[in-house]
């Protein structure tokens, strides 16, 4: 089983944001089961199960991973293909985010789309990796930071801007025979809080997002720098 794997196909899509689909995905990353086992947890006929687990199986979600007798049927033992799995901006291809149209670095909205675009991009070149049998070259850097203050954010943004910009001039070689391109990202946004955390514990999911947005938002209030036209407008 992968830890995560990339759909890239809107049908796919489609299936595994089914509620139930989505319940069964989630119960066969935990383990193998068959059609009954799971029918009690989510509450199902077991033909019903197994129409479902037929669908995700069409588009690779599950795949089996045994068979069993119990008494006189043989039961299909299911599993999911990964732990997690994240839909890929090629799954809505038509009115996918591209932050070529505009650039505005303090927009949030381009740091969505830049981080759209970085899903689709290495979810692609992991599928091509999968096929070719090859291992795929990344780096990735993930950090937190408390700043002190409006003033501190915006210097650290002033020389990271620098130094990265810096590296960029020394490494780059345009010309080189065989080198190859790569695309470099950084983003700084303020940090979304767990909910027990903000003290918005409820079993309401739409409550907690609300309650998390407004967090960060309070949050990113205080950059000491204009809205972008391109952020979110306060309702």
């Amino acid at each position: 089983m992968l830890d995560v794997t990339v759909i890239e196909d809107a049908e796919a899509a489609a299936v595994s944001l089914d509620p139930v689909r989505a319940r069964l995905l989630a119960e066969l990353a935990a383990g193998p089961a068959s059609a009954a086992m799971l029918a009690g947890k989510v509450g199902l006929p077991r033909q019903k199960v197994n129409y479902h687990l037929k669908a995700l199986e069409r588009h690779g979600l599950v795949e089996l991973a045994g068979e069993r007798r119990k008494g006189n049927v043989t039961e299909r033992l299911m599993r999911a293909t990964a732990a997690s799995y994240v839909i890929s901006p090629l799954a809505l291809s038509a009115v996918q985010p591209d932050p070529d149209r505009f650039r505005d670095q303090l927009s949030a909205r381009w740091l969505l789309a830049l981080g759209a675009r970085l899903v689709r991009d290495v979810g692609s070149l992991i599928t091509g990796a999968a096929k070719a049998r090859k291992r795929l070259a990344t780096y990735a850097l993930d950090g937190e930071v408390r700043f002190a203050s409006a003033a501190d954010r915006a210097a650290f943004v002033q020389e990271l801007t620098a130094g990265v910009s810096a590296l960029i001039r020394k490494y780059d070689a345009p010309g080189a025979d065989g080198g190859r391109d790569h695309r470099i990202v950084v983003a700084l946004h303020p940090t979304v809080k767990d909910p027990a955390e903000t003290g918005t514990a409820t079993t309401d999911p739409a409550v907690t997002e609300a309650a998390v947005a407004e967090t960060a938002i309070a949050e990113a209030a205080d950059t000491g720098r204009p809205a972008s036209e391109n952020d979110p407008k306060p309702h």
